[in-house]
């Protein structure tokens, strides 16, 4: 579990002890470590996750995923509780 804050400003990746696995729903997670499954319950929250490795920032993520604007502070707060949960981390960090 990570105890950083969540900064939509800053570069994040999933989790290098973490699989995603494709469902029509979205998305499996499965972390090697903690072995704890939880799942990623839509395909445009599963494209954010994806993206996050290839942007900058999570605002990025968010506009080349195609999250329309009225959603952001939705999926923010989502990748906010993922950071919590250890499904993503800081670029960087193992």
């Amino acid at each position: 579990m990570s105890t950083d804050r969540f900064a939509p400003d800053r570069p994040y990746r999933l989790s290098s002890s973490v699989a995603l696995r494709p469902e029509p729903f979205g998305a499996l997670v499965y972390d090697f470590t903690t072995r704890k499954l939880s799942f990623l319950k839509t395909q445009l929250l599963v494209n954010v996750v994806r993206e996050l490795e290839n942007q900058p920032d999570a605002r990025s993520a968010l506009d080349s995923a195609e999250v329309p604007e009225a959603e952001h502070k939705r999926y923010l707060d989502a990748l906010a509780g993922l950071l919590s949960a250890g499904t993503i981390e800081a670029r960087g960090t193992s």
